[in-house]
């Protein structure tokens, strides 16, 4: 889990309640530049939390396909706001340098969903399985206490394998994705789970992850809906109190095959 010290500090604000004014600290939540260089070239610089940086790396290099696994990093160096990776293929040609921005917009990469991998996986979970994961991703005590801080959670069916607590859901993502590669995690037996909204970029992470399912409390996007149709990525949403919205590919949530009417894209 993230250090608390790291991840907010307590800054001065008038606290208005009614005709009430009063002076306190609130717990703000930090934002950083982390610029990361490859092989000495700059490759993007990220507006992020200044937590799990070799996780993060790992996973950003990987999802990015800048590395196909983790054996090919021959060095991380952390310093203040830099990340240096030496890999083992010292010409790896670099797409155009990216400022990933902590919120929505940013940049992101290119999507074609026709040259997106599809998922190979016969993973299947219970829709209480499912309430189960969601609710212990939301116990998050550093979210309820800033109010400005992602969850993502990398889970099987029986564990919670990794959870990172972001300013922004992709590098939230790439966390977890990180870890698991670090750990020789199989992510054709996992699911990820995230407090804000799914967007098309973290749908793409998880086709290059080959990790089948994503879910969320909150909303998608149509865009990660037509993209998780097309390559077998089951998508959730909305899963609140034993309610829950099912986009694409029901047949991996056990009771959905036998709901007349539903195509396993639906």
């Amino acid at each position: 889990m993230n250090s608390p010290e790291k991840m907010y500090r307590m800054l001065p604000c008038i606290k208005a309640d009614g005709n009430t004014f009063e002076k306190v600290l609130h717990e703000v939540v930090e934002e950083v530049p982390i610029a990361l260089f490859v092989n000495g070239r700059h490759a993007m610089t990220a507006m992020m939390s200044p937590v799990q940086l070799e996780e993060f790396v790992t996973g950003y290099l990987f999802t990015e396909q800048i590395i196909k696994g983790v054996d090919e990093i021959e060095s991380i160096r952390i310093e203040k706001n830099r990340i240096s990776v030496i890999t083992k293929n010292l010409f790896k040609v670099l797409g155009p340098k990216k400022t990933i921005l902590s919120g929505c917009g940013g940049s992101v990469s290119f999507i074609d969903a026709e040259k997106l991998p599809k998922i190979k996986s016969d993973f299947t979970i219970t829709t209480k399985r499912i309430e189960e994961s969601v609710k212990t991703v939301m116990s998050s005590d550093l979210h309820r206490t800033t109010g400005g801080i992602h969850v993502v959670a990398l889970l099987t069916s029986d564990a919670v394998l990794s959870v990172s607590e972001d300013i922004g859901r992709h590098n939230a993502v790439d966390r977890v994705i990180g870890h698991g590669l670090r750990s020789g995690i199989d992510f054709s037996r996992t699911f990820i789970v995230s407090s804000g909204r799914i967007s098309s970029e973290m749908v793409r992470k998880c086709l290059i992850a080959n990790i089948p399912m994503i879910i969320s409390r909150s909303a998608t996007t149509t865009l990660s809906v037509e993209i998780a149709a097309k390559t077998g990525l089951t998508i959730v949403g909305f899963v609140r109190a034993g309610k829950m919205n099912i986009y694409s590919h029901p047949q991996r949530i056990s009771g959905m095959e036998a709901v007349s009417g539903l195509s396993s894209s639906q």
